[in-house]
């Protein structure tokens, strides 16, 4: 009996224990860690739903390729140097355009560069003209080389060292003194000159002809003394014979004490006695022969080249001399010629030697062209354009 009573109480507790079953597992499943995973599985469904149509999306819309945003240049430093290239649409001047007064298209604003060769400016006929302030000579002048007459002036009269540009004078008394192949001896005072020189040996003959090549082109030192001492046996009997021949050109107000030029006490000369030497220099066809090439042959075969740039960079130099002291600062004189005008420019104290060239023979020609028209009673253009270098600035003549 006994152990039928323990047999029922037995399956008693099993079947109570298998009716509680499905509670367990459900409590097991509600659990935390249960309803992560059950989270995950249901995100990353929604995540191959979600490629899914987007991939349906974009094979409905056309193909647009990607453009990447250009990087914003760096601001240079003061270290870096930037290469500045000229406006693609500005158009330079032509000869044309500056007789016509044709005004070039501008090109894009910029800063005034301070009155340098790179400016283009308008000259109207009611405007007085007046450089003074665009170049640094200090002393200038413009001659009509055929009539002589002078087309500018600032400060023409005014007294001071003529450097290299006296040696005009040297040259043309030696063309007339000395015959071509004529030797000239070095004496150890010609030999000394400081340079610019072509380094002459003392006591050595060269031809006269060698020479006045190296004295003209070259502007050499030791030459010009050779040459004096040839003509007149010393230096100072030379530079009576200089300052008689300046007198004869018209040149009243020139005294010389060197051939040479270099800097003396008593010595000077004016722009305007500088434009009548030289004028009257080069009607003599062998002394502007040799001005008017950029380098010469001597007959020992060495080259000597020329010192006067405005041979390959201004347009019409038939010929002209520099100098430079330091007394004198930079002096120029030379004869250009566009078509049937001829005009002579010379200066004297300039800090900027070929700009300061360029605007005086491109305003030279302008206002000559004016004149011309003036004389012949025809009308001149309201605007004569004046170009005076490579940028495209305009200023009006009220600006002047």
């Amino acid at each position: 009996m006994n152990w039928i009573v323990k047999l029922g109480i037995v399956l008693g507790c099993s079947l109570s224990l298998m009716s509680s079953a499905p509670g367990l597992v459900l409590a097991r499943s509600s659990s935390p860690a249960a309803t992560s995973v059950k989270h995950h599985k249901t995100k990353k469904k929604a995540h191959h739903l979600l490629i899914h149509k987007k991939k349906a999306s974009s094979a409905k819309r056309p193909h647009h390729p990607v453009v990447k945003k250009a990087r914003r240049p760096v601001a240079p430093t003061k270290t870096r140097h930037l290469k500045t290239r000229r406006h693609p649409q500005a158009t330079r001047p032509s000869a044309t355009m500056i007789e016509r007064g044709i005004e070039p298209r501008p090109a894009a604003s910029r800063p005034d560069n301070g009155g340098d060769s790179r400016v283009v400016h308008l000259v109207s006929e009611a405007a007085p003209v007046n450089l003074s302030h665009l170049i640094t000579a200090r002393s200038a002048m413009i001659m009509d080389a055929v009539t002589g007459e002078t087309i500018y002036a600032q400060a023409p009269d005014a007294p001071a060292q003529p450097a290299s540009t006296i040696k005009v004078l040297t040259g043309v008394i030696s063309l007339d003194s000395l015959k071509k192949d004529e030797m000239v001896t070095v004496s150890q005072h010609a030999a000394m000159m400081p340079k610019a020189k072509v380094y002459l040996k003392s006591g050595k003959k060269y031809p006269a002809c060698d020479l006045i090549n190296d004295l003209l082109l070259a502007s050499a030192n030791d030459a010009s003394v050779a040459l004096a001492e040839k003509i007149a046996g010393s230096e100072p009997a030379f530079a009576q014979l200089m300052t008689a021949k300046a007198r004869s050109f018209g040149a009243t107000n020139t005294v010389c004490k060197t051939a040479s030029g270099l800097t003396a006490d008593g010595q000077h000369t004016t722009a305007r006695d500088l434009a009548r030497i030289f004028n009257h220099a080069m009607r003599n066809p062998a002394f502007a022969h040799k001005l008017s090439v950029t380098e010469a042959l001597d007959t020992d075969g060495k080259v000597v080249k020329s010192h006067n740039r405005a041979l390959w960079q201004v347009a019409g130099t038939e010929g002209g001399k520099t100098g430079y002291t330091v007394a004198a600062r930079r002096t120029y004189v030379g004869k250009f010629k566009r078509g049937n005008d001829e005009i002579v420019v010379a200066m004297m104290g300039s800090d900027t030697l070929w700009p300061d060239v360029k605007k005086l023979v491109e305003y030279g020609f302008v206002l000559k062209r004016k004149a011309d028209l003036a004389r012949a009673g025809k009308p001149a253009s309201s605007r004569l354009l004046v170009q005076l270098g490579n940028s495209h600035q305009l200023r009006r003549a009220s600006s002047l």
